[in-house]
């Protein structure tokens, strides 16, 4: 028997946090770990005491037809990585590693390309999560230094030619 390795270790919890997830297109669940202990966990689901969309059976940017990766604001949910941030004190997320794991909630298929969004990106970077670790298949996986995120600075790209 071969043991799992630790990145894969730990994105299985975050795959298994996902299956909380309550969105009728995606499902994700994220993991914080610092000094190889797990700090929070959150998946994606609607603010405490208002209905999910499993409940109400629409999804709001579905039946707009909002593409993916657009007009996050219109979405029912809190993002898996918010949740996992708004669970921890910051003092035991710096220098972290954030664990993320999506899969299309019609399919069970992994999310293609997955990637935390800009507004999860800036909670992750204020938080003083180091690094982010996402699963592109049962194997494979791909990990981001958070810094490069602060040196491209996504929201000024285009606009002002940085």
């Amino acid at each position: 028997m071969q043991r799992t390795d630790k990145e894969n270790y730990y994105l299985d919890i975050a795959e298994t946090v996902s299956e909380r997830g309550t969105c009728l297109r995606r499902n994700f669940g994220a993991i914080i770990v610092h000094n190889d202990e797990i700090v929070s966990t959150g998946y994606n689901g609607a603010p405490r005491g208002r209905k999910n969309c499993i409940d109400t059976g629409v999804c709001i940017r579905e039946s707009l037809g909002i593409p993916r990766g657009e007009r996050y604001e219109v979405c029912r949910a809190v993002h898996a990585e918010a949740n996992a941030i708004i669970s921890a004190a910051r003092r035991d997320m710096i220098g972290s590693t954030l664990y993320l794991v999506g899969r299309d909630a019609k399919t069970g298929e992994y999310v293609e390309n997955p990637s935390s969004c800009s507004m999860c990106k800036r909670q992750i970077i204020n938080a003083g999560i180091a690094r982010v670790v996402i699963r592109l298949n049962k194997t494979e996986f791909t990990s981001v230094d958070v810094m490069d995120w602060v040196t491209f600075d996504e929201s000024l790209e285009g606009i002002f030619g940085y």
